[in-house]
């Protein structure tokens, strides 16, 4: 019996917990989620609000060229668009678009997605900046060039009807010379010219 007793201990397969173990590891779990309800919240971030980007995108400087990849090629001279800030490559132009003006690479750039509301005089300041430009677009426009651009217009414009003229004086011509061969077959007998069956 006592070699029987001695084989039951050696076969149970159950893993023996250590009461006293596990019951410091939870009360030390409930102590730091004690001091976590305590504690203060976390400081948000705060950050920038979006603004426009100071530099222009460039899409077309890798167009219709070809480049050897090998393992060893680093991830920013690999095929496609390659985006410094995140650490990523883009396959095609419209997803580097979308990437960069995207809520992920925003925040890379300490900014968030919201934009600046602007004030009664930035409204203001922004259409006289608007309606100088268009002044001096207009100042550019000169005077000299206009009336050359009105002259090749109307010598355009006399071309078009010279050839009018010339088409309907052709048309003309054309319908005096059918009436004249008319006239002239009813003069020798014969009414124009048919085909040569008999209708029946």
């Amino acid at each position: 019996m006592a070699s029987g007793s001695g084989q039951a201990k050696s076969m149970d397969f159950r893993k023996k917990w250590d009461k006293d173990e596990y019951e410091k590891l939870a009360q030390k779990r409930l102590q730091e989620e004690r001091e976590k309800r305590d504690a203060k919240p976390p400081v948000p971030i705060k950050r920038e609000l979006l603004r426009h980007r100071d530099y222009k995108v460039d899409l077309e400087s890798k167009l219709g060229k070809t480049i050897v990849i090998t393992k060893t090629t680093p991830q920013s001279e690999m095929g496609g668009y390659y985006c410094n800030v995140c650490d990523c490559v883009v396959k095609d132009s419209i997803n580097f678009l979308d990437h960069i003006n995207g809520k992920k690479h925003q925040r890379n750039l300490g900014m968030s997605m919201k934009v600046e509301r602007s004030t009664l005089d930035q409204v203001k300041k922004r259409f006289e900046v608007n309606k100088k430009k268009i002044e001096e677009k207009q100042k550019e426009y000169d005077f000299e060039e206009r009336m050359k651009e009105l002259r090749e217009e109307e010598e355009k414009a006399k071309a078009y009807r010279k050839e009018k003229l010339k088409e309907k004086k052709r048309k003309a011509e054309e319908e005096l010379t059918f009436e004249e061969d008319d006239e002239m077959a009813a003069v020798m007998g014969f009414s124009g010219f048919g085909s040569s069956k008999k209708s029946s």
